[in-house]
């Protein structure tokens, strides 16, 4: 006696794909939301205590990034402009502009503007900015050109896969150390010209392929 129908076996197959099917979908839609902008916040605004226009600054008056961001040369943490720097001018322009009595506050009161940073990485990710400098990996390649920008905002998604898409190849994004806070510098447009400048500065600087875990989880 046949237990099941002849087309059971069309059944089990069916369900089979569609189960194959939709767990491949559900996780397809994981990683497209863990690449969003919404887990990201790339191209988010934030509110900060104080407006601040990179825009204005730097492509406006021609600040230099190393003007506020005094250690990232030196140190892990780019630094944040204490109220004495942004007063080396204020004191003399903008000297009553409501925009900025927080700014005057701080400076007066010694005490720090809470800044809100916008290339926030995770506690387990370990960057360091001064070795990346070193390398002659320019601003813009994480930043963004931040001249354009009046808020700024997270320019690139700043993910692990982002990070390792650099770290397997850092030859492409690599740049004299004279150009890295160049935010327009552009390689030689010949392509002979700048594979072989690529191949000169990743001699000079020693540049690796770096994708260990301990690299950037320690």
């Amino acid at each position: 006696m046949q237990t099941f129908r002849r087309s059971a076996n069309s059944i089990a197959k069916l369900s089979i794909a569609v189960t194959v099917l939709l767990l491949g979908g559900l996780g397809w839609l994981g990683l497209e939301t863990f690449r969003s902008p919404y887990v990201t916040h790339q191209g988010e605004i934030h509110e900060q205590p104080v407006v601040f226009s990179h825009e204005h600054h730097v492509a406006g008056l021609g600040l230099d990034c190393r003007y506020c961001h005094t250690s990232v040369e030196k140190s892990n943490f780019a630094g944040m402009p204490p109220s004495a720097t942004c007063m080396n001018c204020h004191r003399l322009i903008w000297t009553n502009a409501d925009l900025l009595a927080p700014v005057r506050q701080s400076y007066a009161t010694n005490t720090p503007l809470r800044w809100t940073r916008v290339h926030d990485l995770p506690d387990f990710v370990y960057f360091n900015h001064s070795i990346h400098v070193a390398k002659g990996m320019g601003c813009v390649t994480c930043h963004g050109e931040v001249d354009t920008m009046p808020l700024l905002y997270e320019h690139e998604p700043l993910t692990m896969e982002w990070c390792l898409d650099c770290h397997r190849n850092p030859g492409k994004n690599v740049r004299p150390r004279a150009e890295v806070y160049n935010l327009h510098w552009q390689p030689p447009a010949d392509p002979l010209r700048a594979t072989a400048m690529r191949a000169a500065l990743i001699k000079e600087y020693k540049l690796q392929s770096l994708t260990s875990c301990s690299t950037c989880h320690r």
